[in-house]
């Protein structure tokens, strides 16, 4: 049985470190470069496989020297793979640099992501069977198809509006929850047609927001400090909302460290967890996530020891 379906993109990372970043028109040195696997859709999976899930990944790669690399983090995490479709062109691809903060900075190139198609998933009654528990979607295949899988959807849907793309409003007051940043939990208000007039700069406001836009639930995460829950179902016309504090660690490499959260997530509330209970694990394999380099090379297993979470919510 599968217990949590990824539709979703996979990408090769081509990673450098630097000293700094540079300003437009600059040239800098990197250090090395390394081809990881990627893709914020693959790299979810992966995540929640890892810590014991039973998961199957939807997508495209390309007939490249790329597709490989990008599949590899999958399969040696025990991904179901056999929905990943060969198209002709290129793989998607990210060009990270990370700096000496472990700051990183993107360059993302779709290449066969945008060749996902909800057909890939069969007719709407096959996609229902096999969504039948945790549909975990993101912003990097076609809007078109975010909108199919999370209508037709038998199960609870998670979506992680990053990037923050023109999904149908419909497809985010499906969500349960709803998983952003401080940014883009800007951009879904936008997308849903709230007005903003006025500074919004608090995330319980921005939480209040989106529940008030007829949102189940929604999670803000917040780097350093954690996340933010707010579960709509909890109290009428008031949401309830809990801050959750991230541990104390050093960073070394930020990157992918957010979708180790939403696969922790994801993870989780397959197995029975509360949303609360569930960031409360997830910030906790997010903060593991950034001790080491690349996105999927540095997630935890079932067994690795997870740093705690301090009380106090101090920044790492």
């Amino acid at each position: 049985m599968t217990d949590i379906v990824v539709v979703g993109s996979i990408n090769a990372d081509l990673v450098t470190r630097v000293e700094r970043h540079p300003q437009p028109g600059e040239t800098v040195v990197g250090e090395d470069l390394v081809v990881m696997s990627g893709g914020k859709g693959a790299n979810q999976a992966v995540a929640a496989a890892l810590l014991g899930a039973a998961v199957r990944i939807v997508g495209c790669v390309g007939d490249d020297s790329f597709a490989a690399p990008a599949c590899a983090g999958l399969v040696s995490a025990g991904v179901d793979t056999s929905r990943v479709t060969t198209v002709p062109g290129p793989t998607g691809v990210a060009l990270i640099a990370v700096d000496e903060s472990a700051e990183n900075t993107i360059v993302m190139v779709p290449g066969a992501n945008t060749q996902v198609t909800a057909d890939m998933l069969g007719s709407a009654a096959e996609l229902r069977r096999l969504t039948e528990s945790i549909i975990l979607l993101q912003g990097e295949i076609p809007v078109g198809v975010t909108n199919t899988v999370a209508r037709n959807a038998g199960g609870r849907v998670i979506l992680n509006l990053a990037p923050v793309v023109p999904v149908a409003p419909a497809t985010i007051r499906v969500a349960n929850p709803l998983v952003v940043n401080e940014h883009e939990a800007l951009g879904a208000l936008a997308v849903l047609g709230v007005n903003l007039a006025g500074a919004v700069s608090d995330p319980e406001v921005i939480a209040g927001k989106l529940i008030g836009a007829g949102l189940r639930s929604v999670v803000i995460t917040l780097g350093p400090h954690g996340a933010l829950v707010a579960d709509g179902a909890l109290v009428t016309n008031r949401p309830a909302m809990v801050r959750v504090p991230a541990p104390m660690v050093t960073p070394v490499d930020t990157t992918g460290a957010g979708d180790a959260f939403v696969g922790a997530l994801a993870y989780r509330l397959a197995e029975g967890d509360t949303l609360e209970e569930a960031v409360r694990y997830a910030v906790r394999v997010g903060a593991f996530a950034v001790t080491d380099r690349g996105a999927q090379p540095s997630y935890p297993t079932a067994s690795s020891e997870l740093p705690e979470a301090n009380s106090a919510g101090v920044a790492r």
